[in-house]
């Protein structure tokens, strides 16, 4: 099998409801990064933040995978799929995906704010994280988010896989973000490069840039490797 690469960020949720950065009327223009997205921001206020993330998660708990996600979870028919995501969501593995990186953290789980805390996570089941929840050692559990200015535990296992890709598929991102955006450099020569993302972006020349959003250029995209990948190559 092809060993095929998705590298999905914000866009590949906003159709599911799921807001980014950038986008009006969100969760994000109503606090200030620094405010909630920091360690200094914990440090500061862990209310805040706690509650902050809260509202991210009954939001991403509460939404559902749109057809971009399901299209990335039926390559894993045809494909050796591996899926690298900037997004915090589950909606890659509530859609079927099983094999997924989540580059800056999973809203779905929470992690001890004391040391160590890059070592064990805790899944949570609820929405909801109060002050006073502790981990096992005695800490205030915190999101398992890799804030700005933080190191991302991920990188260099995301490198590997890039590296050894045969197809690779850049969905719903600007590229804009550091580390992660720097994958690109990490394609091997001789991989299948794609973009799936309906707005400009800067990305070298031999990216295919398909200009939909992802529930409309995924399977657009999907017709288009098997007919090259599979159905030629039987």
């Amino acid at each position: 099998m092809k060993k095929l690469v998705v590298f999905s960020g914000a866009g590949m949720s906003a159709e599911s409801g799921l807001g980014t950065f950038r986008d009006s009327g969100g969760l994000w223009e109503k606090y200030a990064i620094e405010d909630v997205a920091t360690p200094e921001a914990w440090r500061k206020n862990p209310t805040l933040v706690t509650e902050f993330y809260n509202m991210r998660r009954k939001q991403a708990y509460e939404a559902t995978p749109n057809r971009g996600h399901e299209v990335v979870a039926e390559l894993e028919r045809h494909f050796d799929v591996q899926v690298i995501t900037q997004n915090i969501d589950n909606l890659h593995e509530r859609s079927g995906s099983t094999r997924v990186i989540h580059l800056h953290g999973n809203i779905a789980q929470v992690k001890s704010s004391g040391p160590n805390a890059e070592k064990k996570y805790y899944d949570q089941q609820h929405w909801e994280v109060k002050i006073g929840e502790l981990c096992p050692e005695g800490y205030q559990l915190r999101p398992h988010v890799v804030w700005f200015g933080e190191a991302v535990p991920e990188m260099m296992n995301a490198e590997q896989i890039v590296r050894q890709a045969d197809i690779f598929i850049v969905v719903g991102t600007s590229l804009n973000v550091y580390p992660a955006a720097g994958l690109i450099h990490d394609v091997p020569p001789g991989c299948a490069c794609y973009l799936v993302d309906p707005h400009p972006v800067s990305i070298p020349d031999r990216f295919i840039h398909l200009q939909h959003s992802a529930s409309l250029g995924l399977p657009l995209l999907y017709t288009q490797l098997l007919e090259e990948f599979v159905h030629k190559n039987p």
